[in-house]
């Protein structure tokens, strides 16, 4: 029988309508669109996905490769209709009971993690950084419905709620304070009836009320998932989760949940910078973040302010009179010689790409350039993902005679890239960097300086998308063995032989 697997999945599956297969296919169908970014079909991080989720999406491409390939459908309670029944309802599931509700959504819930707990698009929404606590004791007294619970668990809650009302978080003068009053009733007396355990019961009236008082009451998606960020911060063995996590916030911005006019959207883009350089170093176990980018996320709950890594390399206004805008002078490198020539002068923080056919001499006239930063300018750190730390690099550098100790070189991206002012990718397509990777990049670095190196096809064009070429300051072509030309802002044309 044929495999149905991650790399095929989209072609086994042309032609099949959704709307006639049972549910659980639906439902392990969507499962799969909730891991890659949408638009893109592309499954890159797939291997670092939670255990349970990709165990859940292997047993639905079985089940899946089943039906198809043997062309019966199974009946609505055989097991691709089980794969998605919640957890806590398994026991309670028969082989002659179908699921009362679409199995599906239990495995979607997986990928689609909301905080939320309701939804009312008729009631009007407030967005907050934290809920307040009578809120949050609200949500968990109702999340204690039809669940077996100790004495123990009925106690913790109600020390919880005395604490927070003693600390004066809740007050009398709360609009939420009939609602405390009843809660806190309602857990002594079910303390003092219970013997060890028992099945908390709320009446489905007093579940409807607290839902519809709290459900106009939000976190924003993306504190929640900076949040979810910071608990992951130093710990090891946690590549799988910031992998889920980044296809988690990757889907909430593509589905439109979070958009550029949520107010932590830039430090919730810079979070998925940095779970994507961790994610893609090899070799790194532990995200670390350095103290400017913690900085960044100083002010949000549980993160602390907002203002760290707001326009971190310059404090120049935004708003300008034109008088005063030309006379003003820019803070740029001081190149000089071949590279003056050839490039200008750029201003710091710059961004380049370089591309052209293999052997044409690209990768010697980056390591070239390289070596010139490296002596001249700053730190520089130069990622030989292309042809790895191997003896054609070591060549290279001793053909242009450019090792120094301000220039490092890696096979692989390090998560920390504080001590380089100057990165060249080597190549961008061997990285698997997508150009709004680099764009996450380069938010999460604004004070660093950017060389993209591209593979290109048979014809001369670089692999990717012409946006490469309109987000960067400086474009290199080398378009015949030994001969570069550039074009960018800081010097409309130039040519340099790269063998000289």
């Amino acid at each position: 029988m044929e495999k149905i697997t991650i790399a095929n999945y989209y072609s086994k599956i042309q032609g099949i309508d959704w709307k006639t297969m049972a549910k659980g296919f639906k439902g392990g169908h969507d499962l799969v669109e909730g891991l890659h970014t949408e638009g893109t079909k592309d499954f890159s991080l797939y291997p670092l996905i939670d255990s349970e989720t990709k165990a859940t999406v292997d047993k639905y491409f079985v089940q899946l490769a089943e039906y198809l390939f043997k062309k019966k459908q199974p009946p609505a309670t055989t097991a691709a209709a089980k794969l998605f029944v919640p957890v806590a309802a398994k026991k309670q599931v028969k082989k002659t009971t179908p699921p009362a509700k679409p199995v599906a959504k239990a495995a979607v819930k997986r990928v689609k993690q909301e905080e939320d707990d309701f939804e009312d698009d008729e009631l009007p929404v407030h967005f907050s950084e934290r809920l307040p606590d009578e809120i949050r004791f609200i949500k968990r007294y109702i999340s204690l419905h039809d669940k077996v619970k100790t004495k123990d668990d009925i106690l913790r809650f109600i020390n919880a709620l005395q604490k927070s009302i003693l600390e004066k978080r809740i007050r009398k003068t709360s609009e939420y304070a009939p609602e405390i009053e009843k809660i806190q009733k309602d857990l002594v007396k079910t303390y003092n009836t219970i013997k060890n355990r028992g099945t908390f019961v709320i009446s489905e009236a007093a579940v409807k009320k607290y839902r519809e008082k709290t459900a106009g009451e939000r976190v924003y998606l993306s504190v929640q998932y900076l949040n979810k960020f910071r608990r992951i911060i130093g710990k090891p063995g946690i590549k799988s989760k910031a992998a889920s996590l980044l296809l988690l916030i990757e889907k909430a911005i593509d589905s439109g949940r979070i958009m550029k006019k949520d107010p932590y959207y830039k430090q919730l883009h810079q979070a998925m910078a940095q779970m994507l350089q961790f994610v893609k170093a090899k070799k790194t176990t532990t995200l670390e973040i350095s103290q400017q980018q913690l900085n960044g996320l100083d002010g949000i709950p549980g993160m602390g302010g907002l203002d760290g890594m707001d326009e971190v390399y310059t404090d120049r206004p935004q708003i300008m009179n034109s008088l005063d805008f030309v006379n003003l002078k820019f803070d740029t490198l001081g190149f000089s010689g071949k590279w003056l020539d050839f490039i200008g002068d750029p201003s710091r923080h710059f961004t380049a790409m370089v591309f052209g056919k293999p052997k044409f001499g690209k990768s010697f006239l980056c390591i070239d350039f390289a070596g010139y930063l490296a002596r001249y300018h700053g730190n520089v750190l130069y990622v030989a993902k292309e042809e790895t730390l191997d003896l054609t690099l070591q060549e290279k550098l001793k053909d242009k005679n450019v090792a120094h100790q301000n220039l490092t070189v890696a096979a692989e991206l390090p998560a920390n890239l504080a001590p380089y002012d100057f990165i060249f990718l080597d190549s961008v397509s061997k990285l698997g960097f997508t150009p709004q990777d680099l764009d996450r990049l380069k938010a999460l670095n604004p004070a660093k300086s950017f060389v993209y190196i591209f593979q290109t096809t048979k014809d001369g064009n670089f692999r990717g998308v012409n946006s490469y070429q309109h987000d960067v300051d400086i474009v290199i072509e080398v378009p015949e063995p030994g001969l570069a030309t550039q074009m960018g802002r800081f010097n409309q044309g130039g040519t340099m032989q790269i063998f000289d």
